[in-house]
């Protein structure tokens, strides 16, 4: 089916430079959003805006119109060509600011101190402090009046109209003072106050404002960037995982390195110890462990041999590997996981919407406020230099920042907290979700259980050889068997031995329909289905497989019955803490299964989930889905496969499992990576802290405007004060959402209270 070229919609990233404050980001949002069926979402934290637009608009149109309305614009580089950094991570515009920060530090201090401590105020100390505060004024503050024309020239006006137009005023005004004012006098002494006094005679001079406003601007700014780079390190993690060079090993055993781009689908690579594994592969020889930490959020490492998927990006722990690479480039997994993270961080919570709407006129509100300071005082018989330290203090104080600030902070670090931890999420919204989740319908087979056949138990006749023996002996003659059962006795038996290699088999052969035997250190071995001459002393064990849905297979040695192998899909590890953890949290655990009745209910039966619901079609857990949600629950939907991608769409929050499909994966909201269902009960924590802080950070945004400004336009706010406690509010916003850099999951949560219903 044709698309419509009309309608048909295109996503473009641009990077945006010149933004300080949520009112940029909504003058950059609106500009583009009058561009025919154009809309921008712009994310100050990242300075990344994320376009739609019709194939028509091209993206030198977006970037002309984001330049028209004041800022740069860009392509992002692709990886691998951005601006080279330091070992921090700090580029060379960074450097810079340290440097301008640096000398304004040390210009600024001297008439700081000199200004707020009369009794080191010697005699001319004010020529002094004029002739620092004039570079500081001038160039210190020089990014300030750039920013501020620039913006003036296309209308617009934002943080740093306010703090340019504060550092003029303040610096204009102590000039006036020191030359026609009376305050250049050789024996002038000036006392610092907290609060602003009425002048005695000789007009005061605020250049300690007119330093302090860029000094403490700058240091804000500064310490701001080194929090918000804080936030985005597991993106950068993620991305150092990527390998640059990989050595190919030919079909003829000769070993070349080549550029990871260069690696291709089929090709052979080798994996030495220590070394990361380059891309998605098969393992085709060689046997390890490896480390999947940095990728799944998995702490234990896991063993692999040939046959053995592993995941780029995962660390060689173990012996030499040669993989056969599956996935390349942008299809592997690590891909997916920056990609899904990336994603995240450039939406918007509701909350920020709100936020970014109040700061896109909250600029123009805030001088029309100091107009109106102004006005007041001197329509109330007050001297000018009290009028215009109000009016300055005004503008000082109002912050923008911290309201652009207050959720992509936040969102950045959770999101990248919760990657490191194996849990993505598609953005805001589905952290919304995961915080008002009260019902959770849960996948049996790859979700709940392991997804393959694994053995579940052995038990072994008394008096015989014993359990260790007569497993080692099974795994040996299933060597020769390719069958599903077979693999998954030989597996088993080769973790519980220890050994690399199992016992040689001879004379192997196949039982159709039975089994199959061999001869295993010289004696016959046969893994048969059970018959009717089962000892007595097995028959409660066959009783308990039969009811759990396991297969049963009979260990014979030598004709003798040694031992009862019970082979099935068996519960995840750690899957019954995760249901009583959700249960815990609030959440109502449903068991939705197309599976047969009896292994459903062994499941449920083993976890405690009460609700069961079996031989369910994909269309069955949709509707299932949806009565939930008509009875009010909002309804969470975990599974791995192409027949959980419907219930998975319709539901208020799907989440798949990372072993899942494609499908799956693509019809979710949240992803658990390292394929624990554990996770969930992470994720759903994380959520209601995330919210919970991006919500301390606009209550702060909010309130420290609304108790500031009116502080200031009664002239009860030192013009210095109010740029201390301005840049105070953007550090703090930030800091509080860089704790969720360090959140931890806790195994046992405390009982949450229930839904009522």
């Amino acid at each position: 089916m044709s698309m419509n070229p009309v309608t048909a919609l295109v996503t473009t990233d641009l990077t945006v430079g010149g933004m300080t404050c949520a009112a940029c980001v909504s003058r950059v949002e609106k500009r583009l959003g009058k561009l025919d069926g154009v809309t921008a979402t712009v994310n100050l934290a990242t300075g990344l805006a994320r376009v739609s637009h019709p194939a028509g608009v091209s993206p030198d149109e977006l970037v002309a119109t984001v330049e028209k309305a004041g800022y740069t614009a860009a392509r992002p580089e692709p990886p691998g060509k951005q601006k080279p950094t330091d070992g921090d991570g700090e580029s060379e515009a960074t450097r810079q600011e340290r440097h301008r920060l640096s000398v304004v530090a040390l210009l600024a201090l001297p008439v700081l101190v000199l200004s707020m401590a009369p009794a080191l105020q010697f005699r001319n100390w004010q020529w002094l402090c004029f002739a620092l505060a004039a570079p500081v004024a001038v160039w210190g503050a020089w990014p300030f009046h750039e920013r501020a024309v620039r913006g003036l020239r296309h209308s617009a006006a934002a943080m740093d109209t306010l703090v340019s137009l504060g550092v003029a005023a303040s610096f204009a005004w102590s000039a006036y003072a020191l030359f026609l004012g009376g305050a250049g006098a050789p024996g002038m002494r000036m006392p610092f106050t907290l609060v602003p006094t009425a002048s005695d005679g000789v007009a005061h001079i605020y250049l300690e404002a007119a330093v302090g406003v860029p000094l403490f601007v700058l240091v804000g700014r500064f310490l701001e960037a080194r929090a918000r780079h804080g936030t985005g390190v597991a993106l950068r993690s993620l991305a150092r995982l990527a390998a640059k060079e990989v050595s190919v090993r030919d079909a003829d055993g000769i070993e070349r390195r080549v550029r990871i781009e260069e690696l291709g689908v089929g090709q052979v690579f080798v994996v030495r110890p220590g070394e990361r594994v380059a891309t998605d592969g098969e393992v085709v020889e060689g046997g390890s462990a490896v480390d999947l930490s940095l990728v799944t959020g998995e702490s234990d490492p896991v063993e692999v041999g040939p046959a053995s998927a592993v995941v780029g990006g995962a660390v060689n722990a173990g012996g030499l590997l040669l993989v056969r690479a599956t996935a390349v480039g942008a299809d592997t997994q690590l891909a997916r996981i920056t990609r899904l993270v990336a994603d995240a961080q450039a939406h918007k919570a509701r909350a920020q919407r709100l936020a970014d709407s109040v700061a896109g006129v909250f600029v123009p509100v805030v001088l029309a406020l100091a107009v109106t300071a102004l006005g007041f005082w001197l329509g109330a018989g007050a001297d000018l230099q009290a009028a215009i330290t109000a009016c300055v203090a005004v503008l000082v104080v109002a912050c923008p920042c911290a309201l652009g600030l207050a959720t992509p902070t936040a969102l950045m670090a959770a999101t990248g907290r919760g990657a490191q931890l194996g849990v993505l999420v598609t953005g805001p919204q589905a952290l919304e979700g995961l915080q008002h989740l009260d019902a959770v319908v849960l996948d049996k087979t790859g979700t709940l259980t392991s997804g393959h056949m694994s053995v579940a138990r052995v038990t072994a006749v008394p008096g015989g050889l014993g359990r260790d023996a007569a497993l080692r002996l099974a795994g040996a003659v299933e060597q020769g068997s390719e069958h599903p059962l077979g693999r998954a006795v030989r597996a088993y038996a080769r973790r519980e031995s220890g050994e690399r290699r199992l016992p040689e088999v001879s004379d192997f052969g196949s039982l159709p329909g039975r089994g199959v035997r061999g001869r295993v250190e010289g004696r016959l071995v046969e893994v048969l289905a059970p018959d009717d001459e089962l000892p007595a002393t097995l028959q409660d064990a066959l009783a308990g497989a039969e009811s759990a849905a396991r297969t049963p297979v009979l260990v014979r040695v030598d004709g003798d019955v040694e031992a009862l192998i019970e082979v099935g899909d068996v519960v995840r590890s750690g899957s019954y803490r995760a249901v009583d953890r959700l249960r815990r949290l609030g959440v109502r655990p449903i068991l939705a299964t197309g599976d047969r009745e009896a292994p459903a209910l062994a499941v449920a039966q083993a976890l405690g989930i009460e609700e069961v619901h079996a031989r369910r079609s994909p269309e069955d857990k949709a509707d299932l889905v949806r009565e939930l949600r008509e009875e009010g629950y909002r309804v969470a939907v975990v599974g791995d496969g192409v027949n959980d991608a419907a219930a998975l769409a319709g539901a208020d929050l799907g989440i798949a499992m990372g072993s899942g499909t494609d499908v799956a994966i693509g019809a979710a909201d949240v992803t658990l990576v390292r394929g624990d269902i554990e996770a969930l009960a992470d994720a759903v924590r994380l959520a209601r802290r995330t919210l919970g802080t991006i919500r301390a950070n606009l209550v702060w945004a909010f309130g420290y405007n609304i108790v500031t400004v009116p502080l200031a336009m009664v002239g009860l706010l030192n013009p210095m004060l109010a740029a201390a406690a301005m840049s105070a509010s953007s550090v703090l916003v930030v800091a509080n959402s860089l704790r969720l850099c360090a959140w931890q999951p806790s195994a046992s949560p405390t009982p949450g209270r229930r839904h009522a219903r």
